[in-house]
Parts: structure tokens; sequence; C-alpha cells
């Protein structure tokens, strides 16, 4: 949050959170029980993930900065993209580009975006993976800032929407930006500020 914290500070800082809050939100996925052999010959009861797939979803261009992470602990995984702005005359969400893997119905998404703050963007998104098929159930926002707006307005909205974070702050200002916050994620991270 440190408006001095160097850029190679904020991106290694960042992936630290962005690693252990994927590995936390696998832990929500159905798991069943598994027994396997070991190398001394005994058996171990483990837990696995027993579902079909699970794809990544990007909210660009901020929520893109999380697919290393998610590749890096999930094998193989399918990545999406989505583009959402907020129109600056109106005030709402547009959507400008739309990638998705085929037959994505059937799997676990894990919706990334690094902040929400009103909630505007993530809401459209999570609308546009319903529209794809998607079960409300088997979408996981995962976000490593909050609003406490964006936590109510996306709950309320998709009730049965996974939401899990690293930090929830009180208040948006304005302009829409999170207070205390941490900027603009994306322009720290990129260094485009």
């Amino acid at each position: 949050r440190n408006k001095d914290t160097t850029r190679d500070e904020f991106i290694f800082y960042s992936k630290r959170l962005m690693r252990l809050l994927i590995e936390h939100a696998l832990s929500f996925l159905p798991l069943k029980s598994v027994t396997v052999e070991t190398p001394q010959g005994t058996m171990y009861e483990g837990k696995r993930f027993h579902r079909q797939r699970i794809t990544g979803v990007s909210i660009l261009r901020a929520g893109e900065t999380m697919e290393q992470a998610l590749t890096a602990v999930c094998k193989d995984i399918r990545l999406g993209k989505i583009l959402i702005q907020t129109n600056l005359d109106t005030g709402e969400p547009e959507l400008h580009y739309l990638r998705l893997p085929k037959e994505i119905s059937e799997d676990y998404v894990i919706l990334m975006d690094s902040t929400v703050s009103t909630g505007a963007a993530a809401m459209m998104a999570v609308r546009v993976l319903l529209d794809h098929d998607v079960q409300e159930d088997r979408i996981f926002l995962l976000s490593l800032l909050m609003a406490e707006m964006g936590v109510h307005s996306v709950a309320y909205a998709f009730p049965r929407v996974h939401i899990i974070t690293t930090a929830v702050d009180k208040r948006v200002n304005e302009e829409f930006h999170i207070i205390p916050g941490i900027g603009n994620f994306g322009d720290r991270y990129f260094g485009t500020d």
C-alpha cells in the first residue's frame, strides 16, 4: 500500500499475495477421497479435485497479472480474458473484448481481478460467464483487494458466487477508488503511472 514502494517490490509482494490467494481458493473446490500406495508399500488416503476442469478468466488488464500464479499451481489450465471498461460519460461498465475457452459451461471458473471497488466490472464478468452457461456456484471471484461496497454488490446480485480476497477496505471515494486502497494496481504493476 505504501506509495513509496518501488515497482520491483510492488511486483514481488503482489506475486506472493496472488500465489497465497490462489492456493487458498483451490481449497474450496470439491474434493473426493482417494487412496494411493506409497513407495513404502503402505496405503495413504488423500484428496483430489474430482470435477472436469478448472478455467481461469482474467478481467483485463490488471486481472491478467494473476494468471502466472494460477498456471504455477494448476497444470494445463485453460485461460480466458474479458476486457470491461467504465464509460466515463455514463459511469457504466462496457464489454469491449471477450475470449473464453470452448465448452466452459461445465468448468469451475477462477475469475481474477486485482482490485474490486464498486463491483460493476466483476458483476458484468459474472453475467458474461452465466450467459455462457457456467453455473453460478462454480464461479470463484478472486481479488487482492476489494471495497466493502464491491463485496456487497457482487454477493447481493450473485449469492452463490464464491468471493475470495486478501483484504477488504471500507470506503470508495468519488472517483470510485478504494480508500485507503493501493492506488491504481495496473499502473503500479506495469509501471504506467
